[in-house]
């Protein structure tokens, strides 16, 4: 029995939400242990599709218990709005169900209108595409030690030093900006008013998540966005405000590492990304816009339309090391159906060189190329297929090579937004 760490190997939207609702019906505990409500899953259940930001996708499958992590920004607002509407689909979302971390940091209205203003001001080739939603100036005062955190509204006779604190640092910047400063009194009244909604959710989540370890039950941590969005892996400064990659289960979650036993690398059968940054393997021509119309390739939160390229085994290999990956879940497939012939990025060329590995400057990453595998496609159909020999011979042969480029095997191959339309090789809790 494992305890499985569900992480994306791409820039994120690789299909998560459906790998991790398989595997949340299996879960006892389900943790959410990044990020903010900037990411999404949608989960389809029978006629009904839930779509979640903050909330883990174990209240949908019956978990006995789902847990919002330390490593997670919250905005109190955005839970109870989120609560209410999953409610409303007859989810029973109840603290006996959910807890949350004690010492997440809070995002206020101040770190939305900073993020805004800050995206809306920067010049062309410098905008990140962030969803103006305060992750990142939410986690800059975590690292800034001036956060309000959610344990803080529990205490409201110090409430008011804490928000001087904050308040010394971003009216500041506020008046740089030509802003009206932040009444403090009038924030206060705001904590105050949120916190009977959100305080009963509140719990020492580690002891929660260390208990349950012990008595053997299966945990499943599930993160947002993915590997190549780490702020020290990733695509910086194109990247989150959070690591990403599986390691930050176990900071995230307030366990050791000895908790995680395998991690589940979800990888799209092609790639795409949100927002700016660079793509190797971005195509701008009628290949690409087919890929992005069959494979309904729109943000779960922002409904942004998503870059799409041909898969880049430079980039999943990479993510496979810095985040141990054990196993690969390969989404999509299906969205490739009918193509006569398919790219496979195997290498880089960097000026006059040859490169297996993504760079980590800015200007070389703008400046690699790909060097393309040509791979031949196939006339049949993937979708739905729930076993090998509903394969075509060349679909089969596609995803060999892909493990063979990536080092990694493949544990599960998804086939439909359906949960059923799954071939299973390696159940990530049965290793």
């Amino acid at each position: 029995m494992a305890n499985v760490v569900v992480v994306g190997s791409q820039w994120g939207d690789e299909g998560k939400g459906k790998i991790v609702d398989w595997l949340s019906e299996q879960a006892d505990v389900v943790v959410r242990f990044q990020g903010g409500h900037n990411a999404g899953h949608t989960l389809v259940v029978g006629n009904v599709t839930y779509k979640l930001s903050l909330l883990p996708s174990g209240l949908v499958r019956g978990a006995k218990l789902s847990v919002i992590g330390n490593g997670v920004v919250l905005d109190p607002q955005a839970l109870i709005d989120e609560i209410a509407r999953i409610s409303a689909q007859g989810i029973d979302v109840s603290p006996e169900r959910l807890r949350v971390a004690e010492t997440v940091a809070l995002i206020l209205p101040l770190h939305r209108e900073l993020d805004a203003i800050r995206e809306n001001a920067a010049a062309v080739g410098t905008k990140i595409g962030t969803t103006k939603r305060g992750i990142g100036p939410a986690y800059e005062d975590k690292v800034g030690r001036r956060a309000i955190r959610l344990v803080d509204l529990s205490h409201p006779a110090s409430l008011d030093g804490k928000i001087d604190r904050l308040l010394t640092h971003h009216n500041a910047l506020r008046r740089g900006l030509g802003i009206d400063p932040v009444d403090a009194i009038a924030l206060r009244e705001e904590l105050l008013a949120l916190a009977p909604k959100v305080l009963p959710y509140m719990d020492r989540t580690w002891a929660l998540l260390d208990d349950a370890r012990r008595r053997g039950e299966k945990i499943l941590y599930e993160g947002a966005q993915g590997a190549l969005l780490d702020v020290d892996h990733g695509t910086y400064p194109f990247v989150t405000s959070s690591n990403t990659v599986a390691a930050q289960a176990a900071t995230g979650s307030g366990l050791g590492p000895n908790a995680i036993d395998y991690v589940l690398g979800i990888t799209k059968a092609y790639t795409t990304r949100v927002g700016e940054g660079p793509f190797p393997t971005e195509l701008s021509d009628e290949i690409g816009r087919t890929i992005g119309e069959r494979g309904h390739e729109f943000g779960t939160v922002t409904g942004r339309p998503r870059r799409c390229g041909w898969f880049d085994a430079v980039l999943v290999r990479q993510t496979v090391r810095t985040s141990g990956i054990t196993g690969i879940a390969l989404t999509k497939l299906d969205v490739l159906d009918g193509l006569e012939s398919l790219k496979v990025c195997t290498r880089y060329r960097l000026g006059n060189e040859e490169i297996d590995y993504f760079p980590a400057g800015q200007d070389a990453q703008a400046e690699v190329e790909p060097i393309y595998e040509t791979i031949e496609g196939w006339s049949g159909s993937t979708a739905g297929a729930r076993s090998w020999v509903d394969l075509p011979a060349e679909a089969v042969k596609y995803v060999r090579r892909i493990e063979e480029l990536i080092g990694c095997p493949v544990a599960l191959l998804s086939t439909s937004p359906e949960r059923a339309d799954t071939i299973l090789v390696q159940n990530p809790f049965e290793p």
